[in-house]
C-alpha cells in the first residue's frame, strides 16, 4: 500500500511540476521572481490539501481503516493529476520543453521522488503527504539552484561559440536598446539594410545573452554583412554583458521610460543601464543614434556633451542632427518630413501610430550612418511590412478593423494607439478598447493608467477591461471623462474575444492593447 501511494504521488508530482515549470519559464528561470509570483498569486495547492486534511482527520479519529484511508489518498492524487491542464498543449504562451527546461524538470522530479519515498517509507501520517504536495514548486527552485554551475558552463560554451563566429564573419553589428520601440526600430532598420546586403536580425523580441548567442550560432552565415541585434536590459550590467558578446559598431537608443520600471526603480537607473550600450560603441570608435527625448535625462545628456562628435540626436528640436517635421497619419500609414545632412526627405511607411515617426527616423538615420544612400532608404521604407502584434491593422471580412497591439504595451505607444481609433472608425462604427493594462510599471502603475484612462475617454466608446481589478485607476478615469461610455469587464481575454466575435459590426474598430501572459492573467486554482 505504501508503494502504491508513492507511485500515485510521483504521477501527481510530475503533472504539478510541469504546471509550475510553465510559469518558471515565463519568469525566465528567475527564482526570486518565481517565488514572488507564487506568494503574490497564492498559487499553492488547495484541492489536494483540503482533501488530505479531511482524510487526516478521518485517520486521526480512526473512522476508517488505514488501508482504506491510503487508498483514498492514492485515488485523490491520481484523479487530480489526470485532470490537471498540461501547459505544453494549452495556455497563451505554451511551455516549451527546451533542454534547460528538461534539466530543471528532471532535477525537481528527483527531489519530489525522494520526498515521496521518505514519506512513504518512514511515515504513515496523511499530514506528511500535505507537506510533500506543498513543497513541489520549491523543488523547481532547488533544482535550478543546483544546476546553476552546469548551466553556467553550458552558457559559457554557447557564448564562446557565438563570439568566435562573430569574430570570424565580422558583420557590421548594430545594437538597439530602449524602454520601448527597440523591436520596431530593429525590424524597420533590418528591412532597409536587407535591401542593400544580406542582413540578420534577432527575431521577435529575442534580446537576452543566450537568445542572441543561439541566433548567432544557428542562423549567422558568412554572407551576412549586417547584424541588427536587440539588446534587453534586465538590470545594471546586463547590456554591458551583451556588448561583450556582440560588439556593436553602431548603437541606437530609442527611449528611456517607465516600461519595466519595476525592475529598475528609478529612471536614472534605466538611463544608465541603457547607455552601457553607448559606452561600448563609443569606446570602439562608433556612433550612437539617440532619440531626442532620451537626452532629457541627466546621464544621457552628460554623455552627449562628453561625446558630441559621436552622438547623433534624432527629433524635432533645432539641435538634432536629424530633424523631424510634419508628422501625419493616414489610413495608408504614417508620413513625416526630415532634414538630414542639409537636405529634406519625405519618409512614408505603411505603419500606424504617430509614435512610429521617431522609430522610422531613428532607423533612417542609422541606415544613412551605415552608408545607405538616403534615397534608397526612402524607397525601402515604403515597403516595410507591418510588425506582428505591434499596431498591426487587420481589416476583417465583415467591415470591422482590428488593431492588434497585443504583444506589449507602454505609456507612449498606448496613447498613440488610442488616437488612431478615430482615423480608422467607419461610418456609424464604435471605437472599442480591449486591454488588461500595462505591466512592470512599479510605483507608476496607478498614475500611468489614470493618464491612459483620461485619454481613452476622448477616443473610446466601449471599454472592455480584462482583469479590471488591476486597472482600477484606468477605468475610473475613463468613466469620469466619458460618463456615457460603456464599460464591460471580463475575467480573461478569451471572454472578451468571445464578446467581440458576437458583437462586432461594420465600421467598428477594435484596439487590442496588450495581452497578458499566463502568469499575469491565469488564475491558478490548484
Amino acid at each position: 500500500m505504501k508503494m502504491l501511494v508513492v507511485l500515485c504521488y510521483g504521477y501527481f508530482a510530475l503533472r504539478r511540476l510541469i504546471t509550475y515549470l510553465h510559469i518558471f519559464q515565463q519568469e525566465e528561470y528567475d527564482s526570486v521572481r518565481f517565488l514572488n509570483w507564487l506568494v503574490r498569486c497564492a498559487a499553492f495547492d488547495r484541492r489536494a490539501t483540503a482533501l488530505l486534511v479531511i482524510l487526516g482527520l478521518v485517520s486521526t479519529a480512526r473512522l476508517l481503516p488505514l488501508p482504506v484511508v491510503y487508498s483514498l489518498v492514492a485515488l485523490i492524487l491520481v484523479v487530480l493529476a489526470y485532470f490537471e491542464d498540461d501547459p505544453r498543449y494549452s495556455g497563451k504562451k505554451r511551455l516549451v520543453m527546451t533542454q534547460r527546461a528538461k534539466r530543471i524538470l528532471v532535477g525537481a522530479s528527483v527531489i519530489a521522488a525522494l520526498s515521496g519515498l521518505y514519506v512513504g517509507v518512514f511515515s504513515w501520517a496523511v499530514w506528511a503527504w500535505i507537506v510533500a504536495v506543498q513543497i513541489l514548486p520549491f523543488s523547481l527552485v532547488l533544482s535550478n539552484v543546483g544546476l546553476a554551475p552546469y548551466e553556467d558552463s553550458v552558457q559559457r560554451r554557447f557564448w564562446r561559440e557565438a563570439q568566435t563566429k562573430l569574430e570570424e564573419i565580422r558583420p557590421i553589428t548594430v545594437g538597439i536598446t530602449g524602454s520601448y520601440g527597440k523591436t520596431t526600430v530593429k525590424h524597420i532598420l533590418g528591412h532597409i539594410l536587407d535591401t542593400q546586403a544580406p542582413t540578420l536580425i534577432t527575431p521577435g523580441s529575442v534580446n537576452t545573452t543566450m537568445g542572441i548567442a543561439r541566433i548567432v550560432r544557428e542562423q549567422m552565415r558568412p554572407h551576412h554583412r549586417f547584424f541588427v541585434c536587440e539588446m534587453g536590459a534586465y538590470g545594471p550590467g546586463s547590456i554591458s554583458r551583451l556588448t561583450r558578446l556582440a560588439r556593436p559598431n553602431l548603437a541606437i537608443i530609442t527611449a528611456v521610460g517607465h516600461a519595466h520600471y519595476e525592475r529598475f526603480k528609478t529612471l536614472e537607473t534605466v538611463a544608465r543601464t541603457k547607455f552601457e550600450l553607448a559606452d561600448a560603441v563609443v569606446h570602439g570608435g562608433g556612433k550612437v543614434i539617440v532619440a531626442e527625448g532620451v537626452l532629457e535625462q541627466p546621464a544621457p545628456r552628460e554623455f552627449a556633451s562628453r561625446h558630441e562628435g559621436s552622438t547623433v540626436a534624432v527629433g524635432a528640436g533645432p539641435a538634432c542632427a536629424l530633424r523631424i517635421h510634419n508628422v501625419r497619419q493616414s489610413q495608408d500609414g504614417i508620413g513625416l518630413d526630415v532634414t538630414w545632412g542639409g537636405k529634406s526627405y519625405a519618409l512614408c511607411a505603411p505603419l500606424f501610430g504617430e509614435h512610429q515617426a521617431i522609430n522610422i527616423a531613428l532607423a533612417f538615420a542609422a541606415a544613412c550612418e551605415l552608408g545607405v544612400e538616403p534615397g534608397q532608404a526612402v524607397i525601402a521604407l515604403a515597403s516595410v511590412p507591418q510588425i506582428n502584434h505591434r499596431l498591426e491593422v487587420k481589416r476583417q471580412p465583415r467591415g470591422s478593423i482590428v488593431v492588434d497591439d497585443a504583444y506589449n504595451s507602454n505609456p507612449v505607444g498606448f496613447a498613440s494607439a488610442l488616437r488612431i481609433l478615430d482615423l480608422l472608425r467607419g461610418n456609424g462604427g464604435r471605437r472599442i478598447l480591449v486591454t488588461p493594462g500595462m505591466v512592470e510599471l512599479g510605483s507608476a502603475h496607478d498614475e500611468e493608467h489614470a493618464k491612459i484612462g483620461a485619454l481613452a475617454a476622448s477616443h473610446v466608446d466601449v471599454l472592455l477591461p480584462v482583469l479590471p481589478d488591476r486597472i482600477v485607476s484606468l477605468i475610473a478615469a475613463y468613466v469620469a471623462g466619458n460618463p456615457h461610455g460603456t464599460v464591460i469587464p471580463f475575467a480573461s481575454f478569451a471572454e472578451a474575444q468571445a464578446w467581440l466575435t458576437a458583437s462586432l459590426g461594420p465600421g467598428d474598430v477594435v484596439l487590442i492593447e496588450n495581452d497578458l501572459p499566463d502568469l499575469y492573467e491565469k488564475k491558478f486554482r490548484l
